[in-house]
């Protein structure tokens, strides 16, 4: 009997053995399966996110789009690259001209095709349908107009913070709800290289960046923010919101710490209760608001160098850009209007070069030449000491443009 049993126990655990070991094989052969891996990726957001940021190059540039919610619609644009490059502008009052200029110096240069979101007041509509069907895309670019559009309750009042219609760049991630990224930028914006290039900073964003600007001094001596602000401001001396780079998907789905409650708001639910506390306290609108935004969130935001936002505070105190004397300036900011008056001629040089150039004509006597002898005029002023770097990289952008060209024959 004893024999018996011992001859049972042994058949048992014989049958224990060869079912583990079957299960084992199973195991491995799911583990081998090509769509397993993926799957199991795709349910475990936060440990794929943590595995791209320790790489390098494309896996990094692969998890900047994930978002809070671990939604992977920015990996996917990553990976399949949109055909266009979104700009928005907001244009009221006299900034018609000044508007297309800045339009005409994004097409000149870039790669890829552009899709302009034009906000403008009602009267403007048809003079920018006239200037804008005469020029020569060439399939490259398409446009769409917009009324200037605020929340019903608040219409007056946003419409009268700081500058008429600044503020409308607020709401553009509510109006534009079908568009993943956008670069907005001000009326008094030049590019002087591809609009691609500033495009890429999208790929560069951390799991939890969902815009980027530029300081607003690099010297805090003469810093606005520190010296004078009566409410909270991004970092040492504050942030620029006149070029801002958004990925528009994650603002919408982000929830904002805030001093004004320990509930976490969307974009959407904080504006008016941040403008309603500091109303009395804001001197630049808008940018204020945004400096408040992200003093609160510092996480937020990337910050890239002056030369994409070159401003007359980078030389009318001596030269304070480095990057723009090393590299060049890459997007003029001509805010104070030195465009059209002689303050800063050295501003006023390169934008009337741009506005006066013709789409066709030969870019070094038509453009460059003109230029440099422009602004040579302009060396008995603080700017026009370093008028080299209003032109370093505008000549870099041509020479690299008819290489294209070239290459592309």
């Amino acid at each position: 009997m004893r024999r018996f049993a011992r001859v049972a126990l042994l058949c048992l655990g014989c049958g224990v053995c060869s079912l583990l070991y079957g299960f084992s094989q199973l195991a491995l052969s799911l583990e081998q399966e090509p769509g397993a891996g993926r799957e199991r990726q795709a349910r475990d957001p936060a440990a794929d996110g943590a595995r791209r940021q320790a790489g390098a190059g494309r896996e990094a540039a692969a998890s900047a789009g994930r978002g809070e919610a671990g939604a992977s619609r920015y990996d996917y644009m990553k990976t399949h690259p949109s055909e266009k490059m979104h700009l928005a502008v907001v244009a009221c009052g006299e900034r018609l001209e000044e508007t297309v200029t800045m339009l005409r110096s994004a097409i000149i240069f870039s790669i890829k095709p552009l899709q302009f979101h034009i906000f403008a007041e009602d009267q403007l509509h048809e003079r920018f349908k006239d200037i804008l069907d005469d020029f020569p895309y060439e399939g490259k670019v398409n446009y769409t107009l917009y009324p200037i559009t605020f929340p019903t309750e608040s219409a007056t009042e946003w419409k009268k913070l700081f500058k008429p219609c600044a503020s409308q760049r607020l709401f553009l991630p509510l109006i534009l709800k079908h568009v993943d990224s956008l670069l907005y930028v001000d009326t008094d914006i030049l590019f002087l290289r591809p609009v691609d290039d500033i495009w890429s900073f999208l790929g560069k964003f951390n799991s939890t960046q969902i815009a980027a600007m530029a300081p607003e001094h690099e010297e805090p001596r003469i810093g606005w923010y520190n010296r004078f602000a009566r409410h909270p401001y991004y970092g040492v001396t504050g942030i620029n919101s006149g070029v801002m780079l958004m990925n528009m998907t994650r603002i919408r789905r982000k929830y904002f710490k805030n001093d004004m409650t320990p509930v976490r708001l969307q974009w959407g639910e904080i504006l008016m209760p941040l403008l309603k506390k500091y109303k009395l306290n804001i001197t630049w609108g808008d940018q204020d608001l945004l400096n408040i935004m992200f003093f609160h969130n510092p996480e937020s935001l990337y910050v890239f160098p002056c030369q994409w936002n070159y401003r007359p505070d980078h030389c009318i105190y001596g030269s304070n850009c480095k990057e723009a004397e090393e590299e060049g300036i890459f997007i003029l900011h001509g805010n104070r209007g030195v465009y059209h008056d002689e303050k800063q001629p050295t501003f006023r040089a390169v934008y009337e070069a741009i506005k006066n150039y013709s789409f066709g004509d030969d870019l070094v006597h038509s453009l460059l030449q003109p230029l440099e002898l422009e602004l040579r005029k302009t060396m008995h002023t603080y700017c026009g000491r370093v008028y080299k770097v209003f032109i370093k990289q505008l000549t870099k952008s041509v020479r690299d443009l008819y290489a294209r060209r070239s290459k592309g024959r």
